[in-house]
């Protein structure tokens, strides 16, 4: 159970954090505090008390598995806590080494001294939550490092290192040495100096030009900001700690805290931050599943794909070797990589050596021979099964026993891919998504006979490459591609219906996300959308056929990479430019297909893509292809650039009232041009809007 543990030292009382991993402050450590500095106040012989964590954290913040339960807002509060340290009689003297975060830093502020290890990390970054510090911090910062430091730390919520405050009044001094020594020592010269108690709340927080500086800042946040309010709140509070009194200054921190709290940005980025922990957790997998060594890996494939998955993994220190069938292609293949590292030394993001140490560990290899030792294998060819099968039979032969056989298929039966070889239950789905060394997603896909043990590598490994790692069942698309598919049917079918390519774009992103859905075409290419259509339509002759973008790849249009799509492109510029011709093809089809154009709000293209995103997601959901609603949120947010203040797909529904999303998706069935029965609810959605719960709910 966490809590804080007290112990004396001569006429030194301690009370150290323990909340592992990180002492988040919850109730019983919050309770442990306020005891022990009541025990250190009713002692005659303590004269001073140290506040201590451990070596990763003096404390985090708030703990996060607090969040919406009664043990939250149960006294003492933090602020409760904050002032019982405050108003103490005898010297507290905070001991900071590693993480001082939120709510932890907040602590902080309210003890008379400080002493930190010069690594130790200083930040408040509740701005990423959609909130502001609640606890004084945006009103006893700007009073220690003044306001334009503060006011810059609060709004970007960026870790500092403790030593870049030496010789402010954050830190009484910066302790190489043994912490906890070092805070005994240092509450020893507070007694025997008799020292003040300093209250950071005493101090003024000063700025030269208050009203000059706040006036730019609040017009150059606000530009910043957009979508999000809680920026333009801590502006408004660390103006409030220079121009007001402490007490009204807390005042307005405060109320803009509660305010925010009830905003739908704040429960949009809450909901991200707790959905990302969240995806790691599978049902029937214990944490504790042993997992298998993977200390190298191989990579088939020397493309932009397979070139992207290698960067990953070297970055991490695992060596790769790259697997080409001609000379030409793998030389390519590692000159990419060398630019990705010379384009990093050059922008001072590493440096030279490091840029070596990495490219020292790439193995270039033309034959499967050379992964006869690798503990993982990813394949990242041509997505079709016949090359896969190929692949994965020979990756059978050569591969030794217990290595994992990967395959980064976006859309094709991993189960048949398992089928290939003799041991499919060490055959594993790691869909990255391009470019594979930027993107955080990372569909892990499960067959039916993947093994539990192979999954928990997948997940663990995951973290070390910095991915976020969904689990997706198998299905045609798993999570993303299967949604995506849906949204741009929707955009293309309005396109036929009325609208132009630039209204549907620019109302999408109007809403948030970081691409209309047929730039996004354009980026992806053409070809690879058409490549799965042609499948599609083979498999269900029914299928409504997306005209206009398979008239447009018949030409020739795959997008930027043949400089024409759904838009043209000039040499040497990614800027998408409106083109006659394409507005040309969509008249021809329109009139072929007997459409006559219709205006289209572009409320009715938001809507129309996202709750198609929403209707796949809770119709994946009830399959059991994701776990659950937030973990397709999650895919969506890191991986398809779905607006971060809305949540993803499946919260936002919740947002808007999934009674609501069903009610708009029957208006739809009323278009003639819709495919029977596509708007038809999910089950799972029908079920949830009638219970009036959320898709997680049990």
């Amino acid at each position: 159970m966490s809590t804080a543990h007290y112990d004396v030292h001569g006429n030194v009382a301690v009370i150290r954090l323990d909340n592992p991993p990180v002492n988040g402050l919850g109730l019983a450590l919050r309770q442990g505090i306020v005891n022990g500095i009541r025990q250190a106040e009713s002692d005659e012989a303590v004269k001073a008390v140290i506040l201590i964590g451990s070596d990763r954290a003096f404390s985090g913040g708030a703990d996060i598995s607090e969040f919406g339960t009664d043990k939250a807002m149960t006294q003492p509060v933090l602020p409760t806590v904050i002032n019982y340290v405050e108003s103490s009689r005898k010297p507290v003297i905070a001991a900071i080494s590693g993480a001082c975060m939120g709510g932890g830093l907040e602590l902080a502020l309210g003890c008379h001294y400080r002493i930190a290890k010069p690594d130790a990390q200083i930040a408040l970054p509740e701005v990423k939550l959609g909130l502001l510090p609640g606890a004084g911090g945006t009103q006893r910062l700007p009073r220690v490092i003044g306001a334009e430091h503060a006011l810059n730390m609060i709004v970007s919520g960026s870790v500092v290192p403790a030593k870049q405050f030496k010789g402010s009044a954050l830190f009484d001094e910066i302790v190489d040495g043994e912490l906890f020594d070092a805070a005994v020592a240092y509450a020893t010269k507070v007694v025997s100096e008799n020292l003040p108690l300093k209250k950071v709340r005493d101090l003024k927080a000063r700025h030269p030009n208050p009203e000059g500086f706040f006036m730019f800042t609040r017009n150059t946040v606000g530009a910043m900001a957009k979508n999000y309010p809680a920026p333009l709140k801590c502006v408004d509070a660390v103006h409030a700690a220079v121009t007001m009194p402490f007490d009204k200054g807390m005042e307005v921190e405060r109320e803009a805290f509660v305010n925010l709290m009830q905003t739908p940005e704040s429960r949009a980025l809450r909901h991200a931050f707790f959905s990302e922990r969240l995806t790691s957790k599978i049902a029937d997998v214990p944490s504790d599943t042993p997992v298998r060594d993977v200390k190298s890996v191989g990579v088939i494939g020397g493309g932009t794909m397979g070139t992207g998955i290698s960067i990953n993994f070297l970055n991490a220190g695992i060596p790769v070797t790259l697997v080409e069938m001609k000379q030409e292609g793998l030389d390519r293949g590692v000159a990419a990589i060398q630019k990705v590292y010379e384009g990093r030394v050059k922008k001072g993001r590493m440096s030279e050596d490091d840029a070596k140490a990495k490219m020292a560990l790439l193995t270039p290899s033309l034959t499967y021979d050379d992964l006869s030792d690798v503990d993982l294998v990813i394949e990242a060819v041509f997505e079709e099964m016949g090359v896969k099968q190929s692949v994965f039979e020979k990756l059978d032969e050569v591969c030794k026993p217990g290595a994992i056989l990967a395959s980064n298929t976006s859309t094709l039966d991993l189960n048949k891919i398992a089928s290939f070889t003799k041991r499919p239950g060490d055959v594993i789905g790691l869909h990255f998504f391009s470019p594979a060394n930027i993107m955080k997603l990372l569909e892990v896909v499960r067959g039916e006979k993947t093994a539990k043990d192979v999954l928990a590598t997948a997940m663990k490994l995951a973290k070390a490459i910095r991915k976020t790692a969904v689990v997706s069942g198998v299905c045609d698309g798993f999570i993303g591609n299967r949604m995506i598919n849906q949204y741009q049917r929707e955009a293309l079918l309005m396109l036929e219906e009325g609208a132009s390519v630039q209204q549907i774009d620019k109302a999408i992103e109007k809403f948030g996300f970081a691409m209309g859905p047929l730039r996004m075409a354009d980026l992806a290419g053409g070809d690879i959308g058409w490549a799965i259509r042609k499948r599609q339509y083979e498999e269900n002759p029914d299928m409504v056929k997306m005209v206009v973008a398979d008239r447009l790849c018949e030409m020739g249009r795959y997008g930027q990479k043949t400089g024409a799509g759904f838009y043209r492109y000039e040499p040497g510029n990614r800027n998408a430019l409106p083109d006659p011709e394409v507005d040309k093809v969509v008249e021809e089809v329109r009139a072929e297909l007997g459409i006559t154009p219709r205006k289209i709000s572009n409320q009715e293209i938001v809507e129309r893509c996202v709750y198609a995103l929403v209707n796949e997601g809770a119709q994946i959901l009830d399959e059991g292809i994701a776990q659950r609603a937030s973990d397709i949120d999650m895919v969506y947010l890191t991986g398809y650039g779905f607006p971060v203040f809305r949540g993803g797909p499946m919260h936002y529904a919740e947002e808007v009232g999934l009674p609501n999303v069903v009610r708009a998706m029957q208006a739809f069935t009323e278009d003639r041009h819709t495919q029977p029965g596509f708007w038809e609810p999910a089950a799972l959605l029908a079920k949830r809007a009638e219970e009036g719960k959320g898709f997680d709910s049990k």
